[in-house]
């Protein structure tokens, strides 16, 4: 079975504006396509990265890049009791808490973000990694 992979808003930036990460943010949407990764992220997730596409590329490629992106990343979200528990954490920020303590609530299995901060908060439920770091340490082992 294919690893459960959280992406975070910076990662799907990264690949939707070419940022200077684009290569990497490529190669682990590219495992989503290929079947290599199930990969999700949240609504959160998807009104931020609206919110930049849509000041980059108008309304109608926006749409375009989120459905597409939406044909290899599944939405999970989380309820009540999790939400508590994101603001209750150790995690100063509301919106990385609640993006982390979903995927811990999904059972997934690794959580990719550029937020070096929210790496240092990690528990051994959902490790963090940045992009490269998953590419060299999980997926070429």
């Amino acid at each position: 079975m294919a690893s459960k992979v959280f992406l975070d808003a910076n990662v799907l930036l990264d690949l939707t504006l070419k940022r200077e990460y684009y290569l990497v943010s490529k190669k682990i949407f590219g495992l989503a396509v290929n079947g290599d990764i199930e990969a999700y992220t949240t609504p959160a997730i998807v009104h931020i990265i609206a919110y930049w596409l849509t000041k980059a590329y108008g309304k109608q490629k926006t749409k375009e890049l989120i459905l597409y992106i939406l044909d290899d990343v599944r939405v999970i979200d989380c309820n009540h009791e999790i939400t508590l528990t994101a603001i209750n954490s150790s995690i100063e920020d509301i919106e990385d808490a609640l993006q982390y303590y979903t995927g811990i609530q999904h059972k997934l299995d690794y959580f990719l973000t550029r937020d070096r901060l929210l790496k240092k908060m990690a528990v051994h439920t959902l490790p963090i990694y940045t992009p490269e770091d998953f590419l060299k340490e999980v997926v070429y082992l």
